[in-house]
């Protein structure tokens, strides 16, 4: 019992040292140090602010809070719980300048020169609910409404800025939404913060309309130079107004048309709603990946966009049918449909941050700019695991890796063995089918030696 519980231990130190070296790798490779001086971490005395931060980056690795680390082992971090807490509550960090800095860094470095020059990237935009119901004295805290849920419920809209290649998403930049209406927020913004300070800035941010704060999101990636061509979003973020601003940025818009009568585009010199244009005109018959196609314009004053409309089956419900609208006329229909199928990427993202990274449960502060890093921080877990995910050639899920590098599932392990095992030597018996006992001997040791060295060493003792 005792040597088993000795192995045990050396296991797990031998899989905390690997993945240890992983991530000090990863910060050295992408010069995560530098990254935060630019964005205006740094330390003016005390300890070095990558230390502080390699802490908070490696607790959801390392299944241990801050707060049981000091604890457990004292000697392990250097430095106090209020070195730490000032470091999440700092509001001269511009977090959203570092997770775009390291995002590009990324692309430029790792992923760009691993992809064909004819790839189409992309920005995706959506917002998800950062939930906060258990803390009515969080600064900026909102009553919003979930979508998801069909609820009511306290916290931020997390409006996110993602970019893919088709094969690896990673998170660019971020903004917790309260609200507008000042009605609808239960905490007010704290005046001890200085309105100079970048923390000041996202307060005020945070504030403003979504759509506005999509822009700015945008121009930054594009100030950043992080190469994408189109932006995706479903139908929250599609209106008129927003197809021709993005456009103005120098971005083209792949989305999902809002199917209502406020809408209208202008199509054979009418202005009309995307239902009136679909009753109006013959559709496509058989499996075509398409209903109907056709080309329109959005207007708004004396500005004017051509836009073209791709009618689509919704696989959800073979009845009913859904509206993509581009304003990259270039595009083939089937290529729209092809290159709108990348925004679901971002939905694995916010599965994955909130059931794996522990996005909602790691923080409780009730400081903004400590949510604000916190959000960052996880967003940098998952640039990580997106890393090794692409460079290991590994087709799993970024859950089933983040289990992996935890080590938290042997059962899976064990199973996944034994099917190894009994289908390698059914593949060994069904060679013969008239099978002596010289012949079994045989096919055993052929089927031992298939084996990986420390398996088959295994099972020779226990035969």
């Amino acid at each position: 019992m005792e040597a088993h519980a000795m192995n045990s231990i050396a296991q797990t130190n031998q899989s905390e040292k690997q993945l240890s070296e992983k991530m000090q790798y990863f910060l050295r490779r992408y010069h995560v140090s530098r990254i935060l001086r630019s964005a205006n971490a740094y330390k003016l005395r005390g300890f070095p602010v990558l230390s502080i931060f390699i802490v908070a980056f490696s607790t959801v690795f390392t299944q241990r809070s801050f707060f049981m680390q000091i604890h457990l082992q004292p000697g392990v971090i250097s430095f106090a719980k209020d070195t730490f807490y000032r470091f999440m509550n700092s509001c001269h960090i511009h977090w959203r300048r570092f997770t775009t800095t390291l995002a590009a860094t990324i692309i430029q470095s790792t992923i760009a020169p691993l992809t064909s020059a004819d790839r189409v990237n992309v920005l995706i935009l959506d917002d998800s609910v950062y939930h906060r119901a258990r803390s009515k004295k969080v600064e900026l805290l909102a009553r919003l409404y979930d979508h998801a849920k069909k609820e009511f419920s306290y916290g931020f809209r997390m409006l996110t800025l993602c970019w893919s290649d088709g094969n690896t998403l990673l998170p660019v930049n971020h903004t917790l939404l309260s609200t507008e209406n000042p009605k609808n927020r239960l905490r007010a913004s704290s005046r001890n913060v200085d309105a100079r300070t970048n923390g000041a800035k996202q307060r005020k941010l945070a504030q403003r309309k979504a759509t506005e704060v999509m822009l700015r999101l945008l121009q930054e990636a594009k100030e950043a130079a992080i190469p994408a061509r189109h932006v995706l979003f479903d139908t929250w973020f599609c209106s008129p107004a927003s197809l021709l601003s993005i456009h103005a940025l120098g971005y083209e818009v792949v989305a999902t048309a809002k199917k209502t009568e406020k809408i209208h585009y202008l199509h054979e010199g009418v202005m009309q709603d995307v239902k009136a244009i679909y009753r109006k005109h013959k559709k496509r018959r058989g499996r075509s990946k398409y209903l109907l196609s056709v080309e329109a314009a959005v207007r708004k004053g004396n500005e004017s966009l051509p836009v073209r409309l791709v009618f689509v089956r919704n696989r959800n419900n073979r009845k009913d049918w859904l509206v993509l609208v581009t304003t990259d006329m270039r595009l083939t229909e089937e290529e729209v449909i092809r290159i709108y199928g990348k925004r679901w990427g971002i939905e694995v993202f916010f599965k994955v941050c909130k059931s794996y990274l522990r996005l909602e449960k790691d923080c409780r502060a009730v400081s903004y700019d400590a949510m604000t890093a916190h959000v960052s921080i996880v967003f940098t877990r998952y640039m990580f695991l997106a890393v090794e995910q692409r460079e290991s050639k590994d087709e799993r899920s970024l859950g089933e890796l983040f289990y992996l590098l935890m080590d938290e599932l042997p059962d899976i392990c064990l199973a996944e063995a034994v099917r190894l095992l009994v289908s390698l030597f059914a593949e060994r018996l069904q060679e013969r089918t008239m099978l002596d006992e010289q012949t079994v001997q045989a096919q055993l040791e052929g089927f031992l030696s298939e084996l990986p060295s420390l398996l088959s060493k295994k099972l020779r003792k226990c035969a």
